[in-house]
């Protein structure tokens, strides 16, 4: 009986595992050839960024939060919908009390 249990969990793992696979092949750089930039190059780039934001201190960190795809904006454009759908429910569901009752 817990040998079904034990293989979906088995292959549950897996599946997981697997998917988490290429995230974690992202983090890798990948240093020393095949196309790939080399050490020197990202420092190079990492100093860039650093003078970049040295030069704007008025720009923050970018996050768009007011913005329709920063935080805030997508939060409220998200609860509007499904605040529209739950009103929608409700308004139905009193309809359908409403029409029960007048029988």
């Amino acid at each position: 009986m817990k040998k079904p249990i034990i293989i979906g969990t088995a292959l549950l793992a897996l599946f997981v595992a697997s998917s988490f696979a290429p995230f974690a092949a992202a983090q890798n750089p990948g240093y020393g050839g095949g196309g790939q930039s080399t050490l020197e190059e990202d420092l190079k780039l990492a100093k860039a960024r650093l003078e970049a934001v040295a030069k704007n201190p008025h720009a923050g960190s970018g996050t768009p939060y007011l913005d329709a795809n920063g935080v805030i904006g997508a939060s409220i454009i998200a609860g509007a919908v499904f605040g529209g759908i739950f009103i929608a429910f409700v308004v139905r569901a009193k309809q359908a009390e409403k029409a029960k009752r007048a029988r």
